[in-house]
This record gives C-alpha cells, structure tokens and sequence, in this order.
C-alpha cells in the first residue's frame, strides 16, 4: 500500500443510516479504497454487519420484539436467529433513552425500508460490482467484542476468517484488511488461526500507544483514534504526537478514524482536517463517514 487510501466507514454513513446495504451501495458509487464491515454473531452464528452488540439505537426492536430486552433493558443481536433480526427496520442512530437522533443533520431517523444483512450478502454485493464495473474495491471487517462471544461460546474471529477464505479473501494480496480492538484476539488471528490476511489493531485508550513494539509482531497497521495523532493546536499550528512516526518505523500503516465533516472538533473545516492528518501528520489512510468529500480531497491534492 504506497497510496493514501479512503476506508468508507461504516458506508456512506454520513448520508444513509450507517451500514445498511443502501449505504455501502452508495459508498462504493464514491470510489473508496475499502468499504468497512462491523461483525456481530446472531443467535444461529451468522455474521451480522452491526457496529455493537446491542441493537436498540439502530432498530425498532423494542417496538417488534418488546419482550426481548435483558435485565440491563438492551436487547443484542446474539438473541436472535438470522430471520428474526430480518423483520426489524434499520434506522439513523439514536439514543434508546431518549429517541434522539446521533447527528442531527443526516438521513431522518424512522424513514425510509432499511434492513440488516450479513456479511455474506454484502460481500456479494461488492463483488458483484466489482465484477459489474471492473473496479476492485476491497473490504475492511471488523469483529466486535470477540470476548462477548467467547462468553456466549461463539468464535466470531474463526467464523468470520472461514467465510473470508470462502469468497477469496485469504492473503495480504486479497483486497481485504481485518482489525480489531482487542490486541489479543487480533494476535491470536494471525499466530493461532494462522491468518495471513492484512491486519490492523485499532486503537482506544492512550496506554495502547505505547505498545507498538508488540502490535508489530502480530499485526500490519493500526487504527488509532486521530486525536491520539493531533496533540494540540497553538495559534492555527497543529502540534502532533510521535505515533504515526513511531509506526512508520516498524513497519506499520496507520489509518485513523473518524473523519466527520458534521464533527469537526477542532478543526475549522474539514479540508482542514484532511490536509493536516494526511500531509502534515503524515497517515495512510483514514475511516471517514464521507467517503466522497475524502476521495475528491486525495484526488485534488495527490494526482
């Protein structure tokens, strides 16, 4: 990978509610690099491309299925069969509590015929447009909570790293990177199930990027939050940690989420906030909700 490469997070999430197939259609029509997968297991070990294990703040399940809620008062994918989680409607996210929509400013929340699909569906569908276009546009699955499943007796990353292999996604040359947050499943991934997929462990916490050194053992990049790149502003100049310096070092890419162009923090726009991860800080790619203005940003300032 010597290019600068667009991850389209979650879909075109800044337009259609996040990870519907309607999103990664429209994600894909932008030209990302990859088009992002969060994996959840359904009851039945289907994986389902959710960004939690909960479902209540992207689906009307509370309205369909009310009875179905754990003692905490949240209802989670793992609960339910594949044909179940079929009946709910997909919506923008919200809070469960309140009803509010996340950000304001998106796809209104409850309109429109969304629903969840699996993983398999939806790499037939980027394959199929890749066969149907010519282009090859790669995946980028993340396994939620590998833990939450262990304890529920569910192997989500040897599910998931089967049906990679089944549709042609086995090594580093295969369009496809795999990441996760937690270090030691990703680690086992790669030295246990013996994946020689393109690997990359995200990154949360600020104690996690001291640990480089044992990231590169096991993994290709990382996914740190950008604000763990960017360490403050003075004046209009931007200031930044060692970590993309430290990365490049041992070999590792470094792709930063999420660049939110209705989220700008700290920067004044979001050309802004391209120019100064990319160029001045120096990335390789970054997850954005909007793939789009990403893809035209690189083209402009690359080519």
């Amino acid at each position: 990978m010597n290019k600068k490469i667009v991850i389209a997070h979650r879909g075109a999430s800044g337009y259609l509610p996040e990870h519907t197939m309607e999103a990664k259609a429209m994600a894909y029509a932008m030209n990302p690099d990859y088009i992002e997968q969060d994996l959840v297991l359904s009851k039945d070990n289907v994986p389902i491309v959710i960004h939690d294990i909960e479902l209540d703040d992207v689906t009307n399940v509370a309205e369909v299925f009310p009875d179905r809620k754990r003692e905490d008062g949240r209802f989670y994918v793992i609960d339910f069969t594949f044909e179940e989680l079929q009946k709910l409607q997909v919506t923008e996210r919200f809070n469960p509590k309140t009803g509010k929509q996340f950000y304001p400013k998106r796809f209104p929340k409850g309109k429109g015929n969304f629903k969840l699909h699996s993983l398999q569906q939806e790499i037939e569908m980027i394959q199929g447009l890749n066969f149907s276009t010519g282009k090859n546009i790669g995946i980028y699955p993340e396994i939620k909570n590998p833990a939450f499943h262990h304890q529920h007796g569910k192997d989500i990353a040897k599910i998931t790293l089967d049906i990679l292999s089944n549709y042609g996604y086995k090594t580093q040359k295969d369009k496809c990177i795999f990441q996760c947050f937690d270090a030691k499943e990703l680690e086992r991934v790669r030295k246990e199930l013996k994946s020689e997929l393109f690997l990359v462990q995200l990154i949360e916490f600020p104690e996690e990027t001291t640990q480089l050194d044992y990231y590169a053992t096991y993994a290709n990049g990382i996914g740190p939050w950008y604000k763990q790149i960017v360490s403050s502003k003075v004046e209009g100049e931007f200031t930044f940690t060692s970590l993309v310096e430290d990365a490049h070092k041992l070999g590792l890419q470094v792709h930063p989420y999420t660049f939110r162009a209705d989220q700008l923090d700290e920067f004044s726009t979001f050309e802004e906030m391209m120019q100064v991860l990319f160029f001045e800080a120096n990335i390789d790619g970054a997850f954005t909700d909007f793939p789009d203005k990403m893809v035209d940003f690189l083209n402009r300032n690359l080519n």
